[in-house]
């Protein structure tokens, strides 16, 4: 069986304006044919299978509940509030799509795309401010939604997702770079912090914060080599975005970097040591989980 259609469509032409002829004996078979093929339904559109990655509860009900108002087209199939959750529900769900929270406590999205790395999924990141993380997305062209999320954003990202899943060159181009972001050792997102301050944006190392000191909703970000910077950013998103392997909240007003901790004293009240000798509080409420953070190493 073979179909050929030529010709172009001529709106003076009147045969075109009527399926009348159809059945005209003096139109042969074949005419007939492509003309109920011409007229044949679309085939039926395929919603867009999506799993939610973030460990705040509160951010995944109410990144659900925007998808569900502005992109019914998306259905969210499962929920995670970590990397291992959502390995089991990627293997178990199938999704095509992830919404992935980057900075999560313990492993975060970056170590679980690690580990589906041979599964086909579209991606867009979610994260808190960062002015220095978003940079690096948007040099590395990757898909991302700053937190609160703007529903017009996030339009454009599904819309984005749904391209990419309908064409592989454009699938296999996004994985490439977010390959090249995880795999570089000097990513900002894994090495560098941006602090902004009265004077511009510092980008400051991991390695050299000593720790953090919240001040009502400033941070004071104290340096091995004694400087201090103040940001107006609160405590609580220097928390969401720097590596959690690295570093512990273990007050409301203290996060430590761990690979400064030199010992913890009951003797002085639940202190934690720092290598240059400063003694930062552990609260009662964190003081089970830090113990058990510091029997591990």
């Amino acid at each position: 069986m073979w179909i050929r259609l030529s010709g172009r469509y001529d709106p003076s032409d009147e045969s075109h304006r009527s399926l009348d002829h159809i059945n005209d004996p003096t139109f042969g078979p074949s005419y007939r044919y492509a003309c109920a093929v011409s007229f044949s339904a679309p085939k039926p559109f395929t919603m867009l299978r999506a799993l939610i990655v973030d460990d705040e509860p509160d951010a995944r009900e109410n990144l659900r509940l925007m998808l569900e108002e502005h992109c019914p087209d998306v259905e969210v199939v499962g929920q995670a509030g970590n990397a291992k959750e959502a390995r089991k529900l990627i293997e178990e769900l199938q999704p095509e799509a992830l919404f992935l929270d980057i900075k999560m406590p313990g492993e975060d999205g970056f170590s679980l795309l690690r580990s589906v790395a041979d599964k086909e999924l579209s991606v867009v990141f979610t994260t808190a401010y960062d002015e220095y993380a978003l940079q690096a997305f948007k040099q590395n062209a990757l898909d991302y939604l700053e937190k609160p999320i703007d529903p017009e954003e996030l339009q454009r990202a599904v819309s984005k997702m749904k391209r990419a899943i309908g064409d592989p060159a454009v699938q296999q181009q996004a994985t490439g770079a977010i390959a090249a972001l995880m795999n570089d050792p000097a990513s900002p997102l894994s090495t560098r912090i941006a602090v902004p301050g009265r004077d511009g944006l510092s980008m400051i190392r991991h390695e050299d914060i000593m720790y953090l000191e919240a001040s009502d909703s400033y941070t004071t970000v104290h340096q091995k080599d004694g400087k201090r910077i103040t940001s107006s950013k609160h405590i609580r998103i220097f928390e969401t975005n720097l590596d959690a392997k690295k570093f512990f909240r273990v007050h409301k007003t203290f996060i430590i970097n761990l690979e400064h901790l030199k010992g913890f004293s009951r003797g002085e009240g639940n202190m934690a040591v720092l290598s240059n000798g400063t003694l930062i509080p552990v609260s009662r409420r964190r003081l089970p989980d830090f113990l058990a953070l510091i029997n591990t190493f």
